[in-house]
């Protein structure tokens, strides 16, 4: 998830609209598997009435290269701030079909995500070969010193959480993460000054 463009307008933001959420219903059925799911209209029926209140919006593009299916999701916020993922995939079938139910798939589970929505994953079993790898819990470390970075409001604040993650105790792939953060804030609060 890239938050370098997020805004404490836009944190605070969704933590109301995600008090209010409710998970979507299982409204749809996937008779091959003798299961239930939220569909891709009931997620944006659940989540966006309640996203436009707080001033927030989703935009998704998709795309495929011939391979991979992907879906780009922006979570934005009416102050200018956004939070945004990528979500990729290798459709089942590479035709029309295929390629339409993984960019379904795909997009119903990408916004469900950024909106904190749970459902249920009954009907993606056909939509992509191999269930995809375990996704490893963000490291709380990383998550704190990102949305601190994002929260700088001046290089003075800035230049004081650059101090901290310094200190920090995390991988090499967190520190670049937290260095790109960190750079595109900087140059932000600069064009803004």
């Amino acid at each position: 998830m890239n938050i370098a463009n997020a805004t404490p307008e836009l944190f605070g933001a969704l933590a109301k609209a995600q008090a209010e959420i409710e998970n979507a219903s299982k409204n749809a059925a996937n008779p091959h598997f003798r299961s239930r799911y939220a569909d891709l209209a009931e997620v944006l029926n659940t989540v966006r009435p309640v996203l436009a209140k707080h001033g927030l919006c989703v935009i998704q593009s998709t795309a495929f290269d011939g391979q991979l299916v992907s879906v780009d999701t922006i979570l934005g916020h009416a102050s200018g701030g956004s939070v945004s993922s990528c979500a990729a995939c290798v459709p089942a079938k590479v035709d029309a079909q295929g390629v339409g139910a993984a960019t379904t798939y795909l997009r119903r589970y990408a916004l469900a995500a950024i909106a904190g929505v749970a459902q249920e994953d009954d009907d993606g079993n056909g939509a992509a070969h191999s269930k995809p790898a375990p996704v490893a819990q963000p490291d709380t470390v990383v998550v704190d010193a990102m949305a601190r970075i994002a929260a700088a409001n001046d290089q003075a604040a800035l230049g004081e959480v650059g101090a901290g993650l310094a200190k920090l105790d995390v991988d090499e792939s967190s520190k670049k993460k937290l260095r790109q953060a960190f750079t595109a804030r900087r140059k932000a609060l600069e064009a803004a000054a």
